[in-house]
C-alpha cells in the first residue's frame, strides 16, 4: 500500500523549528496562495469581500465563547424562540427563515448538549414536539448575564463607531434584497 502525502496542518510544530507557530494576537502569518504568490492586503478588498472576512471571524470569535455552554451562533436564536414555548421542527424553521434542514441540524447539536428535548407529537406522530431543558434555560440566562458580541469586538471599535456600524448593517439588511435562498447561505 502507498501512503499519500499528507497535507501539512499549520497548527502543529513546524518540522525545522519543532516549535508552534505564533499565534499570538497582532502576529499573523503571511497569507499566501497555493502557487507561493502573496494575497492582496485586505485595503485592496471589495466591500463584500470585507464584510464576509469580517462576518467569519466574529462569527469564530462567538462560537468560541458559546462553546462553554455548548452551543454556536446558529443554536443561541433557536434557544430564544423556544424559551416562549415548545414547538415542532417546522415551526421553528418558519419563525427563524431557515429549512426544516438547516434546523435539524441545529437541534441535533441542541439535544446532544442536553438544551432541548424532542418528544412525538401527541396528535401526529410524523412530528416532534422540541421543549427547551432546564439546561437550556440556564445556558440562555447566563448568556444574558454575560458578554455580548460587542463586548468581544469591543476592543476593534469605538462605542460610536459599534454604533455606526449597527445603522449601517440594519439598512443593508432592511434595504437589500433577501435573495432566494432562506439559509443565507
Amino acid at each position: 500500500m502507498i501512503e499519500q502525502p499528507q497535507a501539512r496542518n499549520p497548527r502543529r510544530k513546524d518540522a525545522v523549528t519543532d516549535r508552534e507557530p505564533d499565534r499570538s494576537p497582532g502576529v499573523q502569518e503571511e497569507p499566501t496562495r497555493s502557487d507561493g504568490a502573496a494575497f492582496p492586503p485586505p485595503e485592496t478588498w471589495p466591500t463584500g469581500r470585507l464584510l464576509s472576512a469580517a462576518a467569519r471571524r466574529v462569527e469564530r470569535a462567538w462560537d468560541a465563547y458559546l462553546g462553554q455552554w455548548g452551543l454556536s451562533h446558529a443554536s443561541v436564536p433557536v434557544l430564544v424562540v423556544l424559551a416562549r414555548g415548545s414547538l415542532s421542527q417546522r415551526e421553528i424553521a418558519a419563525q427563524m427563515h431557515v429549512t426544516e434542514q438547516t434546523i435539524g441540524r441545529v437541534l441535533r447539536g441542541l439535544q446532544a448538549s442536553g438544551h432541548i428535548t424532542r418528544a412525538p407529537h401527541p396528535e401526529d406522530r410524523r412530528r416532534h414536539v422540541v421543549t427547551l431543558t432546564p439546561s437550556g434555560r440556564d445556558a440562555l440566562s447566563a448568556l444574558d448575564r454575560t458578554q455580548s458580541v460587542e463586548a468581544l469586538i469591543g476592543s476593534s471599535l469605538t462605542a460610536s463607531e459599534t454604533t455606526q456600524l449597527r445603522v449601517l448593517l440594519l439598512r443593508m439588511l432592511t434595504d437589500l434584497p433577501s435573495g432566494e435562498d432562506p439559509d443565507g447561505a
